[in-house]
């Protein structure tokens, strides 16, 4: 008898969760390969695809660790091929470098724009188009009414937005699924060799609907994000100076 309670109560649970908007992902099994325990505070264990996804940075190597881990997710979603659409107003990725997220820079095509309002109209017009495995978008500002048009998009396309917002004037309400933000760690050598160690960051999940908020420490390893083991210090901000 409780075990039958239980599957009722799960089933109301994913009625409600589609009555909401939320539904069910086409692609789990592959969106959810190297998430580790972050997929454990997302309704039903599994990333919410079809939706737009918020993050947010203060500084300029939190923005870095933020573009490494959306890439990563970014690489999840292309795991079984696809094309990306980054929309920016200053870019500051390496292509090349998104290769070690199992991306190829010939997958991802890049819009350059000047004004955040022209970015955002790309972004909504490519989140329109269903043949694309995801968005990502860096701007500053997002207003509700614009984060709205962004969530009403994909409801239709089922297409993924990630939108990368670098000190944003105010961080108000959004119709985002999620808030994320992204610092770094200090990565370990390699079997003791000199160099740089595989990117780790500390991600703080501040907002989930219909999940459970969390912070995590994850590395990118192997392919996929692996939990930290060895809890790592998080680097010291240093000010930006400017010169001249």
């Amino acid at each position: 008898m409780p075990e039958k309670k239980a599957d009722i109560i799960a089933q109301l649970q994913k009625d409600i969760l589609l009555l909401q908007g939320l539904k069910p992902t086409l692609n789990s099994a592959a969106v959810d390969v190297g998430l580790g325990p972050i997929k454990n505070a997302f309704p039903n264990h599994s990333f919410p695809t079809g939706a737009v996804h918020e993050f947010i940075s203060t500084a300029a190597e939190d923005a870095a660790a933020t573009t490494g881990f959306i890439s990563g997710l970014t690489g999840c979603l292309m795991a079984g091929g696809g094309i990306c659409l980054w929309v920016s107003t200053s870019r500051t990725i390496f292509p090349p470098a998104l290769m070690s997220f199992g991306i190829t820079p010939d997958q991802v095509i890049f819009v350059d724009l000047q004004r955040d309002k022209d970015a955002l109209w790309a972004i909504e017009e490519a989140l329109k188009c269903e043949g694309l495995a995801a968005v990502i978008g860096e701007i500053r500002e997002l207003s509700f009414t614009n984060s709205r048009r962004l969530q009403l998009a994909v409801e239709q396309s089922r297409v993924t937005g990630f939108i990368h917002r670098h000190q944003p004037r105010s961080v108000g309400t959004t119709t985002c699924v999620s808030r994320w933000k992204i610092t770094p760690l200090q990565s370990e050598a390699i079997d003791h060799m000199p160099g740089v160690g595989f990117p780790r960051w500390n991600v703080e999940l501040q907002k989930i609907r219909h999940g459970q908020p969390g912070r995590w420490q994850v590395e990118w390893s192997a392919g996929r994000f692996q939990p930290v083991r060895k809890v790592a210090p998080v680097l010291p901000q240093q000010p930006i100076r400017k010169i001249g």
